[in-house]
């Protein structure tokens, strides 16, 4: 996709879109692998492939979607993630570049989230962000590393999702490995596009769209057992 800032550009394959959430794909034992290249190593924005629930959007069912309200994160992906993203809720885990990570929260329904909607003015205080951003990290559970690939160039991505671990390899090789896992049914995806969202552990928030004249991201070898 290419786009200004101020204009949200996105290209994605996932298989859930007219799914609930309970009827999402993929449980473990499961193996993911792909060949993928990105057309430049500083793209503006995030892209990545992998397992999530689809967990912040908010969908009544207009155009074929199914219907679903925010929930949780629960997600293991190959997460790439340019300045200014932040993407962690701890402040010992990298929050950009290339990055295998994991999301695993409790499976609380989203009408029990919805009296949380109460504290989102608070984000707006630096101080009381901070602290609403140590209580999310004590029940959104993540761990994640960056990895030192170079994007431009085709390579085999692989993620092994078991039940007491999850496993990611480049081109063979065994990069990073974690017992955390995710909880739930997820779904498959694969996306490029121009955003962001920053959480700091400054406690400033912010999110938006990024200049991007042209970015590609080429996969193919797609595979799933």
């Amino acid at each position: 996709p290419s786009g200004a800032a101020g204009s949200y550009r996105v290209a994605q394959i996932d298989d859930y879109r007219r799914l609930p959430r309970h009827c999402f794909r993929w449980q473990p034992p499961l193996t993911l692998s792909l060949t993928a290249q990105v057309s430049a190593a500083d793209l503006p924005g995030t892209w990545g492939f992998g397992f999530w629930n689809d967990p912040f959007t908010l969908s009544l069912g207009a155009k074929g979607s199914a219907r679903r309200l925010p929930v949780l994160p629960n997600a293991a992906w190959f997460f790439h993630a340019s300045p200014p993203n932040y993407l962690s809720l701890r402040d010992d885990l990298p929050a950009s570049g290339l990055l295998a990570a994991v999301f695993r929260s409790p499976l609380i329904p989203s009408l029990l989230l919805a009296p949380a909607l109460i504290g989102l003015p608070l984000l707006a205080v630096p101080a009381a962000a901070r602290c609403l951003r140590r209580i999310a990290s004590s029940i959104i559970q993540q761990d994640t590393a960056r990895l030192n690939v170079e994007v431009t160039r085709p390579h085999e991505y692989r993620l092994e999702w078991q039940p007491r671990f999850v496993r990611f390899y480049v081109d063979g090789e065994p990069l990073f490995e974690t017992p955390l896992t995710p909880r739930g049914r997820l779904g498959l995806v694969i996306w490029i596009d121009n955003q962001y969202a920053a959480f700091t552990p400054e406690g400033r928030l912010g999110f938006g769209t990024l200049q991007n004249e042209a970015s590609h991201l080429f996969v193919s070898k797609i595979h799933i057992e």
